[in-house]
């Protein structure tokens, strides 16, 4: 199984040139996927960050010659019509042939309802509308010409005109069994994040698998990408308390859910700081971090997209691309 290593560029956290900065940095110490999260408010106000994330992936491209960049997910169906976003990822596709993936989600209202103004839409609408906008995209990444007239999305002879040989690669963010299906059915590729019951992860993937097989697909083609939420530090403590920043994680996802204020999500994540490292992998033992991260490879993961929770960023990437990376590399290849 080959299995390829990357760095989560944490948009909510950090401003556009710090971001960049600490990308490169990874890049260059062995992690050349990087993928940003698509924020248009962070999880805090106070100290929160939301760079753009299409204009730092031109940056990014333009600073590197071998990064494989993507989001670690974007929205392409409230704030943004799907068109804009086939517009915007055949031009990075131009710039880096093959080192392109567009990660796409269901989205939150923290970032959609600040846009819209319109209330945010229950789950089964927003998974049909990622489904449409995925098929137009498509359309726009291979046809002339588009004239495309579905229930939220209309297009009249629409061209983008500036297309990458092959089309950007869709992968298909899912929590759920149903938006895993999905991912099965018409994603290039399905990504999920770490942290939860193991089980979920099992039904995931079958929920994937399901999907594939209903449109005669091998399940066996779509890449399965996890964010691997990890907090390394040869201070077990301090690897402890980076986790703090992201509290918010710690909420279910109907505590998230009707929450489209960052001042209200920052109260609510500190009402959680004290469960904020249930979600990582927190140790200062580099096998212990090994072995926890290969039960997501036993499980089919291949591409696997290190979330390092620190604000000394540098701290927490330099020791475990310095104490955990060779061994998983070793271990992985």
């Amino acid at each position: 199984m080959s299995v390829s290593f990357g760095y989560k560029a944490s948009s909510e956290q950090f401003d556009p040139a710090d971001l960049l900065s600490l990308s490169l940095e990874a890049v260059g110490t062995g992690l050349p996927t990087v993928a940003i999260s698509d924020h248009f408010q962070p999880w805090r106000h106070d100290g929160g960050h939301a760079p753009a994330a299409l204009p730092w992936l031109g940056a990014l491209v333009a600073s590197s010659p071998d990064v494989t960049i993507g989001t670690s997910v974007l929205t392409p169906t409230l704030r943004y019509h799907p068109a804009v976003i086939a517009q915007a990822f055949a031009t990075l596709g131009c710039l880096a042939p093959g080192r392109v993936f567009l990660g796409v989600g269901t989205g939150e209202s923290l970032n959609e309802t600040p846009v819209t103004g319109a209330a945010f839409p229950g789950i089964k609408e927003r998974r049909m509308r990622l489904a449409e906008a995925i098929e137009l995209m498509r359309a726009l990444w291979t046809q002339e010409r588009v004239d495309f007239e579905g229930e939220w999305y209309r297009t009249e002879k629409a061209t983008v005109y500036d297309r990458p040989e092959q089309p950007v690669p869709v992968y298909v963010a899912a929590s759920g069994p149903l938006a895993a299906k999905l991912a099965g059915r018409v994603g290039d590729g399905f990504i999920c994040t770490s942290g939860k019951a193991p089980q979920l992860y099992l039904d995931l993937l079958a929920a994937v698998a399901e999907g594939a097989e209903q449109a005669g697909r091998e399940v066996a083609d779509i890449e399965k990408m996890i964010e691997v939420k990890v907090s390394y530090d040869r201070d077990r403590q301090a690897a402890h308390d980076a986790c703090r920043p992201w509290a918010a994680l710690a909420l279910t996802g109907e505590q998230k859910a009707g929450i489209h204020d960052p001042i209200e999500m920052q109260e609510a994540g500190e009402a959680a700081a004290d469960r904020a490292h249930t979600r990582f992998i927190v140790s200062d033992d580099p096998e212990e971090v090994v072995e926890a991260i290969a039960t997501y490879v036993d499980l089919g993961f291949t591409r696997l997209v290190f979330h390092l929770p620190g604000d000394d960023q540098r701290r927490q990437l330099r020791a475990f691309t310095g104490d955990v990376l060779p061994r998983l590399q070793e271990r992985f290849g």
